[in-house]
């Protein structure tokens, strides 16, 4: 609700890799979109939060489901490959459109990363490759 009366677009998922683990992200994503699910693997050193019996945080479950499950245990639940398919998409944009935009103007770049975005979606929507193991 706080990012509607805000103006701003509510979030919905934020995935990113551990890098970026630890409570200020987390802290940060629930005041801008409180309803917002982030999927950030903890690090392996990490431990649950002391109300983390009582209440637990979307980080102290996702630490307690790794403990239950293993790590490539819970990277299925939560699906995780998600964000190396976010990465891949970045990467092809990069190679076809390019790592920058040309036009000088705020209203042009806007038009310039829309038009790089719907050639992108017109490419994958042709289909992927298929690989087969040959030998």
């Amino acid at each position: 609700m706080a990012a509607k009366r805000a103006g701003k677009r509510p979030i919905g998922t934020v995935l990113a890799d551990g890098a970026y683990d630890g409570e200020p992200v987390y802290r940060a994503v629930a005041a801008h979109s409180p309803d917002a699910q982030v999927i950030i693997p903890p690090r392996s050193t990490a431990v649950p939060g002391a109300m983390a019996d009582r209440a637990p945080s979307q980080r102290d479950r996702h630490i307690q489901r790794i403990a239950e499950r293993g790590r490539l245990g819970w990277q299925r639940d939560v699906r995780y490959g998600r964000r190396s398919l976010g990465e891949v998409a970045m990467m092809r944009y990069k190679q076809v459109i390019g790592r920058g935009l040309r036009a000088r103007s705020l209203p042009a770049q806007k038009a310039e990363a829309a038009i790089g975005c719907k050639v992108m979606n017109i490419m994958t929507s042709l289909g992927m490759p298929l690989s087969r193991k040959v030998a």
